[in-house]
């Protein structure tokens, strides 16, 4: 196996330290993922053992556009493991890869999309975009949905399992125990907002990754822009087909991507009717307040995205939903 260790690293929201009620005599296991959702899945399957879960991707960064420089090779390769969201996603990730195979380096690599069923880019708006797996035209943002998330997270604790099977038990328990209550309860939450909806178009100053919400609970999800990576290419004709889609469908308010420009949806408030944009994200990256507030996928999607999606959805006004100063905090956000 790599000899990697974990250090403090509060950065990127990494794991560190002997997790909770593991035993600190044994020998540290560190396993580096390159994507923020599937590290946040590892650590919690990995809770309570000596398996140490590392986020790659640094705080504030959109972990789909992200190009690392060529020390982060050597930093995956001295690794036990490496999670990764499978081939086309990421360059940086597949050369890693191709290294680890070419030269036989011990680490092992856990792909999170294995064996899940990816929707066809028809669903996605961008005849052009080249997608990911066979012949290329599939989009690769499956873990929007949480069922398709759950399975991620049984191929993360089977492939913790191979990597320490010592502690297979706990990583299975702790597996089940996060579908059943955390990721069941997501999508159960998220079909009651889709559910009550008053319109089914949402309008989204983004790139386009959130279309597997609207495949699995029935919305129209329109991106700003059609590309599959937060590229922060913004077209003129992106902002006349938004405006078109506002202007048909009486959309008062947008989302607009955390981690991505908000020039666009700031041009949208001036140039149509809409009143005010609230946050999505597709779960890329984080803040610093939320590495500091340990927020993962589920504390993103009670905060963030569920929030936005019951205003733009026109099920709530944006003073009646989130925690306490949420519309204050996050209405027009810069």
């Amino acid at each position: 196996m790599g000899s990697g260790t974990a250090e403090n690293n509060e950065s990127n929201g990494s794991v560190t330290g002997s997790p909770s009620g593991s035993d600190d005599s044994e020998s540290q296991t560190l396993s580096v993922a390159s994507f923020f959702s599937f590290y946040d899945f590892a650590r919690k399957v990995a809770r309570d053992t000596p398996v140490e879960i590392e986020n790659l991707i640094p705080t504030g960064l959109h972990g789909h556009g992200w190009k690392p420089n060529a020390s982060i090779t050597k930093k995956i390769i001295e690794a036990d493991a490496f999670i990764h969201v499978g081939e086309d996603f990421q360059p940086w990730a597949d050369r890693a890869i191709k290294t680890i195979k070419g030269d036989n380096v011990d680490t092992q690599l856990i792909n999170v999309r294995e064996g899940i069923e990816l929707v066809d880019l028809a669903a996605s708006l961008d005849p052009e975009e080249e997608g990911i797996g066979e012949n290329r035209g599939k989009d690769p943002h499956f873990w929007l949905d949480p069922n398709r998330a759950a399975q991620s997270v049984d191929n993360i604790a089977d492939g913790l399992a191979k990597l320490a099977p010592e502690h297979e038990d706990a990583f299975r328990k702790n597996a089940e125990t996060y579908k059943t209550d955390v990721l069941d309860r997501i999508d159960q939450d998220y079909a009651d907002i889709f559910d009550r909806a008053d319109r089914d178009v949402v309008q989204l100053a983004a790139h386009n990754a959130f279309q597997y919400l609207g495949v699995t609970y029935g919305v129209e999800m329109r991106p700003l822009v059609v590309n599959l990576a937060a590229s922060g290419d913004v077209k003129p004709t992106d902002i006349t087909e938004a405006k078109r889609v506002i202007q048909e469908n009486d959309i008062n308010h947008i989302g607009a991507a955390v981690f991505e420009t908000r020039r666009p949806a700031q041009q949208l408030l001036t140039e149509t009717d809409v009143e005010s944009y609230f946050p999505v994200t597709p779960y890329a990256g984080v803040r610093k307040d939320w590495v500091e507030m340990g927020w993962g996928y589920e504390e993103i999607a009670y905060n963030i995205n569920m929030p936005t999606f019951e205003v733009v959805l026109g099920n709530k006004a944006p003073k009646e939903v989130g925690p306490d100063g949420w519309a204050d905090q996050w209405r027009n956000f810069e």
